[in-house]
């Protein structure tokens, strides 16, 4: 892949990162920022790719420090080109938003003053996504494997409208510090690591984090869940079988 390529994919990104990156928290040393020079030599070799792009130009923030779930499904549905709601504002084009994207349907699954207060959980990121015409599948780390992850996740980023919503605990890859969601964009094999494109831009750029820690991360237990263990949801067109 040519330096231009790289190129190409960085400002693909860069184009939708405000002025808040530049006061982002320091990554860890086992974290590699996407624009970082070996960030960029993951991305060279990465193996599967194809959720990248989709994603990098629906790329947003979430726009509350509890809506990163429904910043990241706001994100998948945008890049699978489900048909969207009308946005007054945009008219007469439709897309979907951190607002329209929540109605009286998903309000039965996680209400919206509570998602205010707590966030979402894995289980409801599958169920409000069921409200969609896109197959959703949920899995937790209990009843998985980093192996079985890595199979299933790098498989999925490697297809045409696949994609991976994670839902991770921060503090497990070294970061600050609570459970969060995001989607990712693409694996490495050789380094084995994935792209997060963290939807919390104002906290932490894009990062590539190992397979089995990434796993770990997720194989935690979430007190808004029913002590479930986070993880993973792979989400694809409907017709997709």
């Amino acid at each position: 892949m040519s330096k231009h390529f790289v190129h190409v994919a960085v400002v693909a990104l860069g184009l939708f990162v405000t002025s808040a990156s530049a006061e982002t928290l320091k990554l860890p040393d086992n974290l590699a920022g996407f624009s970082s020079d070996v960030g960029e030599s993951y991305f060279v070799e990465s193996d599967a790719r194809e959720a990248y792009f989709p994603l990098a130009s629906n790329f947003l923030t979430q726009k509350t420090q509890s809506y990163c779930g429904v910043a990241s499904i706001v994100m998948v549905l945008n890049a699978l080109n489900v048909p969207a709601p009308s946005v007054p504002e945009y008219e007469p084009y439709r897309t979907f938003t951190q607002d329209n994207v929540l109605d009286e349907r998903t309000d039965v699954i996680l209400a919206r003053d509570v998602l205010a207060e707590n966030g979402m959980t894995l289980d409801q990121i599958g169920g409000i996504l069921a409200t969609q015409p896109v197959k959703a599948e949920v899995h937790h780390p209990a009843d998985s494997s980093v192996e079985e992850f890595r199979k299933l996740a790098s498989s999925y980023l490697g297809q045409q409208n696949h994609f991976v919503i994670v839902n991770y605990l921060r503090k497990a890859i070294g970061q600050e510090k609570g459970g969060h969601i995001s989607p990712l964009a693409a694996y490495d094999g050789k380094a084995d690591r994935f792209l997060i494109l963290d939807v919390a831009r104002y906290k932490y750029p894009p990062v590539w984090v190992k397979a089995s820690e990434l796993f770990d991360a997720m194989n935690t237990r979430d007190s808004d869940n029913e002590n479930k263990t986070r993880g993973f949801v792979l989400i694809s067109a409907a017709s997709v079988q």
